[in-house]
Parts: C-alpha cells; structure tokens; sequence
C-alpha cells in the first residue's frame, strides 16, 4: 500500500480519473459487527444470531451490516489519498451507493479508489467526488460501492 501524496488543491485536477491505489485489508469480525450493532441499534439476527443466520440466511452465517463496510470509507480514504496544504475537509457526504454482495463475518475487506470529479468552490476550495469500490478477500464482485464527496479548504 503506497498513499497518493496530492502537493495541494490545485493539483487534484491532474487526478480526475486516475486510480488512486488501494487501502490495506481490514478484518471484519464478528465482534466489530456485533459492536457495530451495539452503536447504531441495529441488532438485526442476520448480523448477530450466528445459530439463526446459520439455519434461515441464505449467506449461511451471520454477515456485515452495509453501513458498517461503509463506514470504514474516512479511515480507508487516508490510506489511499492525501490532499497536502490543506486546512481542513470535510465529508459532504455520498452520491449513490450501492451493496451487490455481502461481507460474512471474519471476511477481509479492503477499498479503492479514483477521484471522479472535482469542483472548483469558491475562495480555493474543492468539492472532489471520489468513486470507492469495497471488496472481499477471494470475493468475485465488490461488496460496497459508492461515489462519496469530500471538500478541501485551503
């Protein structure tokens, strides 16, 4: 894992569409999805009932919640890009995202990404739309995807 060093603001326009490297794998236990669960309220059995999960899921055991893979999106956006000369930024939030598969606790996940699009804001500031792809160690397709956005202020 190698941390795409972006000199300023300015320069992120010469990264548009460009693949930005890939973060290291995260272990998503059983215990970080029932600790997840404990903090959002979403104790669903498919996330925390392994004897159930294992008999009525059609995963065969208990799995990840989506925001949960999602959530580790900030942490992993370090990993992989870092916008230097820059005061401050903030998540703005996401444009779609999208789960086509699922993550089974004690899998490992790990995200990419490519700056998508940016836009210029005004007094030097950047809204920059990053396209984040999440997957699954020997998984065949990703496990999360979506296009989050990030502001830089000078």
């Amino acid at each position: 894992m190698s941390v795409t060093v972006v000199p300023g603001i300015a320069a992120l326009r010469d990264y548009v569409g460009k693949p930005l490297g890939s973060s290291e794998w995260v272990e998503i236990s059983q215990e970080r999805i029932d600790a997840f669960a404990a903090a959002t309220g979403d104790d669903q059995w498919i996330h925390c009932d392994l004897e159930r999960a294992q008999r009525e899921s059609p995963f065969g055991g208990t799995v990840a919640h989506g925001y949960l893979t999602l959530s580790l999106a900030p942490g992993l956006l370090t990993q992989i890009v870092r916008v230097e000369n820059v005061r401050l930024s903030v998540n703005y939030g996401l444009e779609r995202m999208r789960l086509p598969a699922p993550v089974p606790a004690g899998s490992r996940v790990r995200m990419s990404g490519t700056l998508q699009s940016l836009r210029e804001l005004r007094g030097g500031a950047a809204r920059a739309t990053y396209h984040l792809r999440f997957d699954r160690d020997g998984g065949s397709k990703p496990v999360c995807l979506a296009d989050a956005i990030m502001i830089y202020f000078p």
